[in-house]
């Protein structure tokens, strides 16, 4: 299998599941799968089935605990078998359920992000037509993380071109983190519904529109490599688990002031700011702060953000933010504190390689890990 580095320079080591020895009575990891180097995972909306990448390419379907036998998509031709940060990264379905989106590293080392119309529970291979391509100066800091919002736009996380320091060929002076005039470093919001002139529209409500130098799908900016990000179904609070330089991993969390526009314009800092501290150039007065960071000296390396639980099916979780590191594999818990803060909560659970979270349509968690397949977060 390919091996993921969401870091960009660290080679995973794929251990196996086991739970912490001190693992909290309350919470277990229950195996539901054991397909490795999975990256991401979507639940179609108005039925049952989720559906799982891999990062060589495949997209499969899951339903009542068992996998299909074969893939719903493949797209091992179109993706880059380079490994590292590379490869199919994630995939939503828009709202209908009807059209299937796949984030993509192609075979020359740039972003894709194409359409498909599903039939049945399958995308149709023939109807493929390409919404976005960015282009890639490095091979690391991909993104890759596909979300439709609340508002029922396609959100688009993307790492800041790769290398070190956000500096460097194909990066802004000053780095892409601060630069308005590139959609790297970014998290972008278009409506992928096509015009006669373009594969996709900028919502008129968009941040940088009509401001001169600025690319208009931006919706947030300042992030290093948002791996993964999730709207809070109960509010549409936006929490951002973006990867760290050397030394901090950090969860950005932005409140929801209608449920549509939280992160909206939002500065998260980099590279004036790695976590909480300053780290290049001229600190921006308008960074927003993370929420939560953790130091590199715990083992961490880089943050896997997960989703705050709003399913009936696990007691004492409710509102709880999960989320993870690729390196540790820790299962973390962020309890919000009522005045903007959190406070947090060692799950006691671990997950070998852990690369990204899912959420069903009832409100199940599972963690993906690259070694071991899926696992429901469940009460013990």
């Amino acid at each position: 299998m390919q091996r993921l580095a969401i870091a960009g320079t660290i080679a995973l080591v794929l251990a196996v599941f086991t739970p912490s020895a001190d693992a909290a009575p309350g919470l277990r990891l229950t195996k539901i799968d054991g397909t490795s180097g999975l990256t991401a995972m979507a639940a179609r909306p108005a039925t049952r089935t989720l559906y799982v990448t891999s990062q060589d390419g495949m997209v499969w379907s899951l339903r009542d605990g068992k996998r299909s036998n074969t893939p719903v998509l493949n797209l091992v031709g179109y993706v880059s078998q380079d490994g590292g940060e590379r490869g199919l990264l994630g995939l939503a379905f828009s709202p209908d359920g009807q059209k299937l989106y796949v984030d993509y590293t192609d075979r020359a080392g740039d972003t894709q992000i194409d359409e498909y119309t599903m039939t049945g529970r399958n995308a149709d291979p023939s109807s493929r037509r390409n919404v976005l391509a960015i282009d890639q100066p490095q091979p690391n800091h991909n993104g890759g993380q596909l979300v439709f919002g609340p508002d029922g736009y396609l959100y688009i996380g993307m790492g800041d071109g790769g290398g070190a320091g956000d500096s460097g060929s194909g990066h802004a002076p000053g780095g892409n983190g601060q630069s308005l005039g590139t959609l790297l470093a970014k998290i972008l919001r278009i409506d992928p519904t096509p015009t006669a002139s373009s594969p996709y529209r900028i919502p008129t409500d968009n941040p940088f529109v009509g401001v001169s130098g600025a690319r208009p799908e931006i919706w947030a900016y300042g992030l290093r490599n948002p791996w993964r990000f999730s709207f809070d179904r109960a509010n549409g609070d936006l929490w951002i688990g973006d990867v760290g330089q050397g030394a901090y991993e950090e969860i950005d969390h932005v409140p929801a002031t209608d449920g549509r526009d939280a992160g909206k314009a939002d500065n998260f800092g980099w590279n004036r700011f790695e976590g909480n501290h300053a780290y290049a150039g001229r600190p921006p007065v308008d960074a927003v702060p993370p929420v939560y960071e953790i130091s590199h000296d715990t083992g961490a390396c880089a943050v896997v953000g997960g989703f705050v639980y709003r399913g009936t099916k696990v007691r004492g979780l409710e509102g709880t933010y999960l989320f993870t590191d690729n390196c540790d594999g820790t299962i973390r818990l962020l309890e919000p504190d009522g005045d903007g803060g959190v406070t947090q909560v060692d799950s006691g659970l671990e997950a070998g390689s852990p690369s990204s979270f899912g959420e069903s349509n009832d409100g199940k968690l599972y963690v993906l890990s690259l070694a071991d397949g899926i696992f429901r977060v469940d009460n013990a």
